[in-house]
C-alpha cells in the first residue's frame, strides 16, 4: 500500500461517499487509488464548480463534502468555493496535489504555495509531510470541519510522497456528544425572558444544524413568542406557523426590522453575525439580547449581551422546553400577527399576474415555491433574485432552501444542485439563477447530463448586473455599464444535452416547470424577469413597516 492508497483507505473510514473535482498529474496516484475505491469520483468541469458541490453536500448532510485539485492553477480555482463553504459554515475537507518535495524550495513548474494560500479561508490547512502521519493527518481534517461552527480543511499530498510506501491503518473515528450549557444560565435566559413584554427570535444558519429546529418549533409554539430568521436560517419554523415572521436581511427597513424595532428582547438562536451585522437590526444599542448557539459570541458594538447561553443548540432548546412545560407562559403579540398579515398579502399580491413579456419576480417565486413540495430543494445564486427569494419564498422544512449569505460568490447554485440531487435522487432539485450567475459555471450543464442528475436550472433573464445597478442608482443616482449579451438558451440547452424552455407569459410559467421536471432530463427554463418591481418592492416593506 502507498500513500495515496492510505489516504483513500482513511476517507472510506470517514464515510466519504462522492469526491468532487479535477484530475491532474500531481494528484494521480491518489486518482489511481480511488479507482478500487467504492467512492464515486465526480468529475466536474471547473474545480471552482467542485468546491460548489462539496459546499452543498455538507450543507445538506452535516458531513463533510470533499474536493479534489491538483497543484497550481487546480488549486486556485478551489478557492472561491472554499471560501464559500468556510464562511457559509458548510463542512468540508479540500485535497490538493503538490510538486515532489525536492523542487519547493525553488521556482518550479506550476507551483505556489497552496498551503499558505488556504489558510486564511479555511479552519486548518496542512501539507502531508511523511506517509506515516496521514491517518491523523485525515481524522483531525474531519473532525475540524464537522466541528461548530462548521467549515472547510485543506490537506495538501505531494507526488512523491502519495508515491511512498505506508503501513498506518486509519484512525478511528468517535462521534462525542457536544458540551452542554449549565442550568443556572438557562435559568437566567429563561428569567430575562420571562420579564420580557414584547420578545422576538431571531434565528440563523445555527439553527438548521443539529437538530435544532425541532426543539425551536416546540419554544415558539409553546410560548407564542415570534420568530425571524436571516436568508440561511429558513426552514427554522414552518412558513404556516403562527410564529413565522419570515426572513430578515435586507439592507432597507422591512417589515422584520419593524417588528425587532417594537421588541424588548431579542434572542438569538444560532445566529451569525456574517450572515447580516447587528447594526443592521440594533443601530442604536438599546435591545436587550440573549444569545444561545454553540459558541460565544463574536464581539461586536450592536451586540452587547445580556446573557449568553452556550452549548449545544438543541439541547440548550430542550432545556428550556421543559422549563415551560413546568411553567407555562404564553404571549399574544397582536403588532407581530399583524405583520405575519401584511407579509402574507404581499406574497399573494401578484400570484395571478397574466402579463405578457417579463414576468414579475413575485409571480414568478409563487409558482416556483408551489412547484416545488415541501421536502424539495431550491438553491439560489447571488443577486438581485437573491432579495427576491429572500422575501418571497419560505419553507416548510429546514435545508430546503439554501441561499449563500455569507461569502455571497456568484456562480454556485448549478453546481450545487448537481450535488443536492446526488444526495437526494426522489428529490425534486432547483438552481435559481440570473443570467450573470449563470453563465460562470454554465460549463457544469454537460456535468448534470453525464451524471444524469434531473435537475431544473431557472434563469432570470434581464441581461445585466442588475443588483449592482440597483445598489449604484440607489447610492450615486445613476449607474456604469452593466450590461451584457447573452447566448440563446434554448440552444444552448440543447448543445449541452439538457432541455430548453422559454417563458413568453406569466399564465405559462407554472405549466412550464411542471414539463421541466417531467421531461426526463436536466432542464433550462429561461425567463424575462421585471426587476422595474426591486423599486416598488422596498417602498411597499418600507411604507408597511
Amino acid at each position: 500500500m502507498n500513500a495515496a492508497e492510505l489516504f483513500v483507505k482513511c476517507l472510506e473510514q470517514e464515510g466519504v461517499k462522492y469526491i468532487f473535482g479535477l484530475p491532474g498529474e500531481e494528484n494521480a496516484h491518489f486518482m489511481m487509488a480511488l479507482e478500487k475505491s467504492p467512492i464515486q469520483f465526480v468529475m466536474a468541469r471547473h474545480e471552482q464548480a467542485a468546491a460548489f458541490m462539496a459546499e452543498t453536500y455538507g450543507k445538506l448532510t452535516g458531513e463533510s463534502g470533499v474536493c479534489l485539485g491538483t497543484l497550481g492553477p487546480g488549486a486556485t480555482n478551489l478557492v472561491t468555493g472554499v471560501a464559500s463553504a468556510n464562511s457559509d459554515r458548510a463542512p468540508m475537507v479540500v485535497i490538493t496535489g503538490q510538486a515532489d518535495l525536492q523542487r519547493q524550495h525553488k521556482e518550479s513548474h506550476q507551483f505556489i504555495d497552496v498551503v499558505s494560500m488556504f489558510r486564511p479561508i479555511t479552519k486548518w490547512a496542512t501539507p502531508v509531510v511523511h506517509p506515516d502521519n496521514i491517518p491523523e493527518v485525515v481524522r483531525r481534517a474531519f473532525k475540524q470541519a464537522t466541528r461548530e461552527k462548521p467549515g472547510a480543511c485543506h490537506v495538501e499530498i505531494s507526488n512523491d510522497i502519495a508515491a511512498l510506501p505506508a503501513t498506518r491503518n486509519p484512525v478511528k473515528v468517535n462521534y462525542l456528544r457536544r458540551s452542554v450549557a449549565d442550568d443556572k444560565i438557562v435559568n437566567m435566559a429563561m428569567a430575562t425572558i420571562r420579564g420580557a413584554k414584547s420578545p422576538v427570535i431571531l434565528a440563523g444558519n445555527g439553527a438548521i444544524r443539529t437538530r435544532a429546529s425541532k426543539q425551536l418549533r416546540m419554544f415558539a409554539e409553546m410560548t407564542g413568542i415570534p420568530v425571524i430568521s436571516t436568508f440561511m436560517g429558513k426552514g427554522c419554523v414552518s412558513r404556516d406557523a403562527e410564529e413565522c415572521l419570515f426572513t430578515i436581511g435586507l439592507q432597507t427597513k422591512s417589515l422584520a426590522n419593524a417588528v425587532i424595532e417594537a421588541s424588548d428582547l431579542v434572542i438569538t438562536v444560532g445566529y451569525d453575525l456574517v450572515e447580516y451585522p447587528p447594526r443592521g437590526w440594533n443601530r442604536w444599542n438599546d435591545k436587550k439580547i440573549i444569545h444561545i448557539d454553540f459558541l460565544p459570541a463574536v464581539v461586536d458594538q450592536n451586540y452587547q449581551l445580556e446573557v449568553e447561553v452556550i452549548g449545544d443548540l438543541a439541547h440548550t432548546l430542550w432545556m428550556m422546553n421543559e422549563r415551560v412545560r413546568a411553567n407555562p407562559q404564553h404571549w399574544e403579540l397582536p403588532y407581530a400577527k399583524a405583520v405575519r398579515r401584511a407579509m402574507i398579502e404581499l406574497l399573494e399580491e401578484h400570484k395571478d399576474d397574466d402579463t405578457e413579456g417579463c414576468v414579475r419576480p413575485q409571480k414568478a417565486l409563487w409558482d416556483i415555491r408551489n412547484a416545488l413540495g415541501p421536502n424539495d430543494i431550491l438553491l439560489s445564486d447571488v443577486g438581485s433574485h437573491k432579495m427576491w427569494v429572500a422575501q418571497f419564498y419560505h419553507c416548510d422544512e429546514p435545508n430546503t432552501c439554501l441561499i449563500p449569505n455569507g461569502f455571497c460568490s456568484m456562480g454556485g447554485s448549478l453546481p450545487g444542485a448537481i450535488a443536492a440531487k446526488l444526495v437526494h435522487p426522489d428529490r425534486r432539485i432547483m438552481a435559481l439563477c440570473g443570467d450573470g450567475g449563470f453563465m460562470m459555471n454554465v460549463q457544469e450543464l454537460e456535468t448534470a447530463v453525464r451524471y444524469k442528475t434531473n435537475i431544473v436550472v431557472v434563469v432570470w433573464v434581464d441581461n445585466g448586473y442588475n443588483l449592482i445597478e440597483w445598489k449604484q442608482m440607489n447610492e450615486f443616482g445613476h449607474h456604469t455599464e452593466l450590461s451584457f449579451g447573452n447566448p440563446d438558451f434554448l440552444k444552448l440547452a440543447e448543445a449541452f444535452g439538457c432541455a430548453g424552455f422559454k417563458v413568453e407569459r406569466s399564465r405559462d410559467l407554472a405549466p412550464t416547470l411542471e414539463d421541466a421536471f417531467t421531461c426526463g432530463r436536466p432542464a433550462l427554463v429561461a425567463v424575462p424577469i421585471d426587476y422595474r418591481e426591486n423599486d416598488r418592492m422596498y417602498e411597499k416593506l418600507r411604507i408597511t413597516a
